[in-house]
């Protein structure tokens, strides 16, 4: 099938008629101009849609990779971290508020610690950051809690607020 095969409807043909005939009427310097400018047009429009999105892609993708590989070995420390504590001996009520009781006196008197049943508050003010951290991972490792409800405000001094968790890993 050509194009001369293909019929356009009258006024589509009437218009490309004329755009011929005005084509056709041009001096070849214009011409050559005109012919110049759809060409860079028509290079813009490809570099747009298809190879710059590309082009793109090639850059960021070290990054991103990066970016997926720390995910995912952090995610596989978790995992190991998680069948650890899965594989621990479970420790009694009673040696884990001796735990939770011994993490909460190297926070000293900026923290308190209430143990109801299986369920511990700790409550804190002006905590720096790195004794709270040190705090959760004794609790977890120490006295096999979980961490069910957290609260903090952040301020100058520290962290203020509080923490209650499960005794025996809420099981």
């Amino acid at each position: 099938m050509n194009a001369r095969s293909l019929a356009l409807p009258a006024q589509l043909a009437d218009l490309r008629a004329q755009a011929r005939e005005r084509w056709r009427s041009l001096p070849s310097r214009e011409r050559f101009a005109l012919g110049l400018a759809l060409l860079l047009i028509a290079v813009f429009v490809v570099w747009s849609i298809t190879v710059r999105p590309a082009w793109r892609m090639l850059q960021e993708a070290p990054a991103q990779l990066d970016r997926l590989d720390a995910q995912l070995q952090q995610m596989q420390r978790l995992a190991a971290e998680s069948k650890t504590l899965r594989g621990a001996v479970p420790v009694s009520a009673a040696q884990a508020s001796l735990a939770l009781n011994s993490a909460t006196e190297r926070l000293g008197g900026q923290a308190r610690i209430a143990i109801q049943g299986e369920r511990a508050t700790l409550t804190f003010n002006s905590v720096p950051a790195e004794a709270l951290r040190a705090w959760l991972g004794e609790a977890r490792s120490a006295a096999r809690v979980q961490v069910i409800e957290v609260r903090l405000a952040r301020s100058a001094q520290g962290y203020s607020g509080s923490v209650v968790v499960v005794l025996g890993g809420g099981s």
